[in-house]
């Protein structure tokens, strides 16, 4: 149960980081609760996938996006908005930035390694910038992948 709460409550601010982002990029104030229940959406999958499927984290982001991808085409279609308005301040939760910065740390720290710390330094930042790459590719084709799929079904249907 304590899990649960875990998730909710991760879920909870990542529909407020997307929140914050929406009103960043000027979203109009009627589409602001459709962005924050994206991002709650995002957050509710990717970490529940985490949790109780033991997931990597790249597939845990692809499938996040791919669910905020059906979702942003579904809610776009119906309110008439660009699918871009919902898809892009939702997925930000997703950004993988503690990777992204242990990338640059690691860089920055490899200016300064001698010997075996070099190579483990250079270990490390390899790997946490390839986990970046992928994070970043995961989010960016489960978008991608509902609006190539549906845009040609959605038009067909109206």
């Amino acid at each position: 149960m304590a899990e649960w709460i875990n998730i909710l409550f991760k879920a909870f601010f990542c529909g407020c980081a997307a929140l914050g982002f929406a009103i960043l990029f000027n979203v109009q104030r009627k589409n602001l609760a459709i962005v924050w229940i994206g991002g709650v959406i995002v957050g509710l999958v990717k970490f529940s996938v985490l949790q109780y499927f033991s997931a990597s984290i790249i597939f845990a982001s692809f499938l996040a996006s791919l669910t905020l991808g059906i979702y942003s085409l579904i809610t776009a279609q119906r309110r008439q908005e660009p699918l871009i308005i919902f898809a892009i301040p939702s997925v930000i939760p997703l950004v993988p930035g503690v990777f992204a910065y242990r990338t640059m740390f690691g860089l920055i720290e490899l200016t300064r390694s001698v010997g075996p710390d070099f190579s483990r330094t250079l270990s490390e930042t390899v790997h946490n910038s390839v986990l970046t790459l992928f994070i970043v590719m995961a989010f960016s084709i489960g978008i991608v992948i509902p609006y190539l799929i549906g845009k040609d079904l959605l038009n067909k249907a109206t």
